[in-house]
C-alpha cells in the first residue's frame, strides 16, 4: 500500500515537474516573442527615421525672391534623394548652398539654365542658346539682366537659377549666388507642409 502511494506520489510530482517545465517553455517563447516583437518595431522606427532624414528635411522661405509662388514664412519638405540618381531639370525649384560649407544659408531658385548652355538676358527676355525661352508663366520682364547681360556659358555640373521675383531677387545674375553647382544642390523642393489650408504637393 505504502509502496502504490509512494509511486503515486513520485508520478504526480514527475507530471507537475513536466507541466512547470512546459509552462516555463511558454513563459520563455512568448517573452522571446515580446522581445522579438519589440525589437523589429525599432529598428522599424529608426530605419524610418533614418529614411526621412535622408529624403526630406523641412525648410522654410525666408525670402521674397520667389513671391508669388512662394510666400516667405512657408514651410516645404525637400526631396534631398532625387538629385542623387537624377539631374535638376529646367523649371525645378531647388534648395542649394553658395558653398560646400554645412553653415552656408539655403536659397531656393527656379532652374533656368542646365550644364553646356549659354544664357543671356536681352531687352527682359531669356535666351537659351540664341533662342527666347518661352516659360509658359506670367512671370514680369526683367529689368536687370546682371552678369546674364553678357553670354554666361555653363560648364558640366554648374545651373543657371532666377528667382520667379524676377526684379528683387538675388539669383545668377548677381556674383553672390552665380552659377549653382550641382554638388551643392541640397535638394529639390516638393511638398508643402505650411500653413496648414495649402498643404499638399508643391505646384508651380
Amino acid at each position: 500500500m505504502r509502496e502504490k502511494k509512494k509511486d503515486k506520489t513520485e508520478k504526480n510530482w514527475k507530471e507537475n515537474k513536466t507541466i512547470s517545465e512546459a509552462m516555463d517553455k511558454l513563459e520563455n517563447k512568448r517573452f522571446r516573442s515580446v522581445v522579438r516583437w519589440v525589437f523589429e518595431i525599432a529598428v522599424t522606427l529608426a530605419f524610418a527615421a533614418l529614411v526621412a532624414i535622408m529624403l526630406f528635411q523641412s525648410v522654410t522661405m525666408q525670402e521674397s525672391s520667389m513671391e508669388p509662388t512662394l510666400s516667405v514664412g512657408d514651410k516645404y519638405f525637400v526631396n534631398r534623394l532625387v538629385y542623387k540618381v537624377s539631374s535638376p531639370k529646367r523649371g525645378d525649384i531647388i534648395v542649394f548652398r553658395t558653398n560646400g560649407s554645412d553653415d552656408a544659408a539655403l536659397h531656393i531658385r527656379r532652374v533656368i539654365g542646365l550644364p553646356g548652355e549659354t544664357i543671356q538676358i536681352v531687352d527682359g527676355q531669356i535666351l537659351i542658346n540664341g533662342e527666347t525661352y518661352r516659360e509658359g508663366k506670367d512671370f514680369p520682364s526683367i529689368s536687370n539682366p546682371g552678369m546674364a547681360a553678357a553670354p554666361v556659358t555653363l560648364n558640366s555640373g554648374e545651373y543657371f537659377v532666377l528667382g520667379d521675383n524676377r526684379n528683387n531677387s538675388e539669383d545668377s545674375r548677381y556674383g553672390d549666388i552665380g552659377k549653382v553647382n550641382k554638388k551643392y544642390i541640397f535638394g529639390k523642393l516638393w511638398f508643402k507642409i505650411s500653413p496648414v489650408k495649402e498643404i499638399g504637393p508643391l505646384k508651380g
